[in-house]
């Protein structure tokens, strides 16, 4: 082989191993929510990039093949077609054929790793990182054809792969993750604060994401500390109590114990002596029971699903507390202040709800 051949086919080899490597990184780097939107668009190569993000461990395969395969062969044609390069104008200047041969052979090493370093590894897996949507819908269309023309071969070995990852212990995936942990949302969070490009004076970003930390024990109120009424109570009771704390929800309790609640607009009803008269067991509201140890966004399901604001709190099979609905909305926003709220309760912790809604 001529040296001007060995060069040209030195250019070549470099610059498939630089397209399987920015292949690579492409598809590791894009997120399936940017090609998303491009693929419901029809941008050209959206649909290729989309089923090339669904199969990354296939893409992946190829992707190595190539690299092998364009690195393998660059040693094999590059390193003795620069090595003869090297020789002559040694040879020129006086030195020995087999010093020059030696010498020739370290140049080309040197030459070459460093070509392929640079050009064919360092260059495009810049690109791809910095652009890879992009990078992406260049590079599927002719990635997927190759790996069309190479299945039988790159699926299997991408079987053999997956048997020794699941050997370790672990679940190969076929896609990459397009979603984010809460502890990587709340670092965005933070960064985008420090830079100025999100305002959270209020704390809801930050409350919602330290919502999910929070159980039902944190923001339960304790049994002994419930206003609370007797299960047998009258609509004047009722309205005395209102009067006094400004709450518009009560728990009932018997022997000690919730057994449901009621809104003030339950005892509306009363007129002259129905006044007196204890309310009737079908104008009480049922609690749902939720655990302490649950996380409140699960005892805010259930409080959804029953459509309540209170739940009845219980460890083991001991009721310790009550949950109300505000509570859970304050570990969102904040302490919530009721318009009708006596402001000599403050201090305790049953904020229980002056607001209208059912």
């Amino acid at each position: 082989m001529s040296i001007g051949m060995g060069l040209a086919i030195t250019v070549f080899l470099l610059a498939l191993n630089a397209f399987f490597v920015a292949g690579e990184f492409a598809v590791t780097s894009s997120r399936r929510s940017q090609i998303e939107p491009l693929a419901a668009e029809g941008k050209r190569g959206a649909a290729t990039a989309m089923w090339a993000i669904e199969h990354v461990s296939l893409m992946l395969s190829i992707c190595q093949l190539g690299i092998t395969v364009a690195s393998t062969s660059l040693g094999a044609v590059a390193e003795p077609a620069i090595a003869r390069l090297v020789e002559h104008p040694l040879t020129r200047l006086g030195l020995p054929a087999s010093s020059a041969h030696v010498a020739g052979f370290f140049g080309a090493l040197l030459i070459v790793l460093y070509l392929h370093v640079v050009f064919g590894e360092m260059v495009p897996k810049n690109l791809s990182v910095s652009m890879p949507d992009r990078a992406l819908l260049w590079l599927a269309p002719p990635l997927v054809a190759i790996g069309k023309v190479l299945r039988p071969v790159v699926v299997e070995m991408d079987h053999l792969a997956n048997w020794f990852v699941r050997r370790l212990g672990l679940e190969p995936k076929s896609e990459v993750s397009a979603t984010f942990t809460v502890e990587e949302v709340a670092s965005i969070v933070e960064l985008s604060q420090a830079e100025g490009t999100i305002h959270d004076d209020i704390g809801l970003l930050s409350g919602t994401l330290e919502f999910s930390e929070e159980s039902v024990r944190d923001a339960m109120v304790a049994l002994p500390d419930v206003i609370s009424l007797p299960v047998n109570c009258t609509p004047a009771e009722v309205e005395r109590e209102v009067a006094k704390t400004g709450f518009s929800r009560y728990p009932l309790l018997k022997h000690g114990v919730p057994v449901g609640y009621l809104h003030l607009k339950d005892v509306l009803y009363a007129r002259g002596s129905q006044r007196n008269e204890p309310i009737a067991a079908w104008r009480i509201r049922d609690l749902p029971q939720v655990r302490a140890d649950d996380e409140v966004e699960e005892a805010l399901r259930e409080m959804q699903r029953s459509g309540t604001h209170l739940a009845e709190v219980t460890d083991g099979s001991t009721i310790i507390g009550v949950l109300f609905l505000e509570d859970v909305i304050e570990q969102l926003v904040g302490e919530v202040r009721d318009a009708l709220q006596r402001d000599d309760l403050l201090f305790t912790r049953n904020d229980q709800h002056a607001t209208d809604d059912t």
